[in-house]
């Protein structure tokens, strides 16, 4: 099949034209889809009307899949593979715990050893107005840093945590857990993208501190780096439709779920994540 792509923003994305993925992808266009990945760090495939298995097979397509043992209250019980980003309410009636996932700038499973290559993350149910996710561009943002900054941060290591974000009905057993799961993972802050050869910043509100500093000494780096990240040029917007796959490298990309809409609205997407190559290492 024959496909076109249209820019979604100066920064970064393109959306497929011509692609059925229900239909199957053949080996051509699926090479032309790769080239456009690594070209545009997010693709956006619209009107995808496909199963959950259809949806798995195509994410498949890019690499081995991650069954999300690290977030094993977040994933589908049935498929390991779909992790469910929803803020549809819990049987016993409190918001789930997806209401308030990926509400900081962060790239996929940075808190692990291997973390994440690609996302795909389908719109199911979306609210009428609002729910938009925001994604910068990591490697503009590392090339329009200063020679200094550059040479500052080529050698830090940053650290990163899994449990970095609200729960509804946190715990004291629920803490342990996600400490257990998931603890502290040390990323280079510049990563070199094993396809494409670039240097793109790897940042995000999940970083603690720098491996040999105190959060103190870390944080004003730390937030220079995500403000200067997520500035307007780099960074593009994406307003949600059902049956949208929206595709990004995490190695050159992050993101931040807006949470811009009414809490009464159901927000239901599922997401796959294929399994990038190990950079982490544990640390206390």
């Amino acid at each position: 099949m024959a496909i076109t792509l249209r820019r979604l923003s100066h920064a970064l994305g393109a959306e497929v034209c011509g692609i059925d993925i229900a239909a199957g992808v053949d080996d051509n266009t699926f090479a032309a889809v790769h080239e456009a990945f690594l070209k545009y760090g997010i693709l956006l495939f619209r009107g995808q009307r496909v199963t959950r298995e259809q949806h798995i097979a195509f994410s498949r397509r890019f690499g081995e899949l991650d069954r999300h043992d690290n977030l094993p209250r977040d994933r589908h019980p049935e498929y390991p593979e779909l992790l469910m980003v929803t803020n549809a309410p819990k049987a016993n009636g409190q918001p789930g715990d997806g209401k308030y996932t990926g509400q900081l700038w962060h790239s996929d499973m940075s808190f692990t050893l291997v973390p994440a290559l690609g996302s795909l993350l389908r719109a199911i149910t979306v609210p009428p107005v609002g729910g938009d996710t925001m994604f910068a561009n990591m490697t503009m943002a590392y090339e329009a840093l200063s020679p200094g900054m550059k040479r500052l941060v080529e050698n830090l290591e940053g650290i990163h945590a899994g449990g970095v974000r609200k729960i509804v009905d946190l715990s004291a057993e629920r803490a342990a857990e996600t400490r257990r799961l998931n603890p502290p993972v040390a990323q280079p802050v510049v990563r070199v993208h094993p396809e494409t050869g670039r240097k793109a910043l790897y940042i995000g509100e999940k970083v603690k501190s720098f491996v040999d500093m105190t959060e103190a000494e870390s944080r004003p780096l730390i937030d220079y780096l995500c403000r200067h990240a997520s500035r307007p040029q780099f960074v593009y917007r994406h307003s949600w439709k059902p049956d949208d796959i929206l595709l990004w490298d995490n190695r050159c990309t992050m993101h931040l779920a807006l949470g811009d809409y009414d809490e009464g609205e159901l927000r239901h997407l599922e997401r796959t994540t294929v399994l990038g190559t190990p950079s982490g290492r544990y640390v206390e």
